[in-house]
């Protein structure tokens, strides 16, 4: 099941992707671009067998692991800046973009770093799995380092969420709302991942289940804008609206 949610997952986000090349290469909306294909790069390092072909050509000490993460900081920071923009929810683009978000960016990421350095992260391990079980330092660290990765997609995510929940209860267009309605469950899944280190282990399908819930909504959700986008300049190619920021 989870092999099934991972490649399906990849599949959309690669698709989502491609779909966005022709309007990319002319210049429109090259940030959706960004976001689709740093979510289908995330989503193929999450994968065992590439992330073991692609961390071997790295030297095989999870290098691929801290890319990951930085990857999927860049597309949760794109998302930000997309959906604040979009929704006219500026408040919410301060706080990702001014002063409060880049310090909140720098100190996740050195903390990231500093614990990747820590650990004995020889051999490569999907999900850093090997390296966790190797001695109970590491076991220690690799949780501080998961909960430091967590954080700034979760820091993101909930200042995305009141924003959402406005264009939901509002009277925007029926697909912008099921879009934000989406980026919320996303942005809700993403903030839950922040209670992975009290989740049993027997649980631990559920955390794949919750990522990949936050990734398929998140990628479902601003193509449902892009395609709200499309409709509106069909429908008044004259007007412009809070689809085309």
């Amino acid at each position: 099941m989870i092999d099934i949610l991972q490649w399906s997952t990849l599949a959309i986000c690669a698709l989502t992707a491609a779909a966005r090349v022709p309007s990319a290469i002319r210049g429109e909306n090259r940030s959706l671009f960004y976001i689709f294909a740093l979510m289908t790069a995330a989503i193929l390092l999450s994968i065992e067998a590439p992330y073991v072909a692609i961390d071997q050509a790295l030297g095989g000490i999870n290098l691929a692991n801290l890319l990951l993460r930085f990857i999927i900081f860049a597309a949760i920071y794109f998302v930000g800046i997309r959906v604040t923009r979009g929704f006219g929810a500026d408040s919410a683009h301060r706080l990702i973009t001014g002063k409060a978000g880049m310090v909140v960016l720098l100190i996740i990421s050195l903390v990231l770093v500093a614990l990747f350095f820590m650990m004995d992260t020889v051999g490569s391990s999907a999900g850093l799995a090997a390296v966790s079980a190797k001695n109970e330092r590491n076991f220690v660290l690799v949780e501080y380092y998961g909960a430091a990765g967590r954080a700034y997609p979760a820091y993101v995510s909930l200042v995305l969420l009141p924003a959402m929940v406005r264009a939901v209860r509002s009277r925007l267009p029926v697909l912008v709302r099921v879009a934000a309605a989406l980026l919320a469950v996303g942005g809700v899944a993403i903030a839950l991942t922040l209670l992975f280190p009290v989740v049993p282990p027997e649980w631990g399908a559920a955390e794949f289940v919750i990522n990949y819930t936050a990734v398929l909504c998140y990628v479902l959700g601003l193509a449902l804008i892009w395609a709200a986008r499309v409709q509106n300049r069909k429908t008044s190619p004259a007007k412009r609206t809070y689809t085309e920021k």
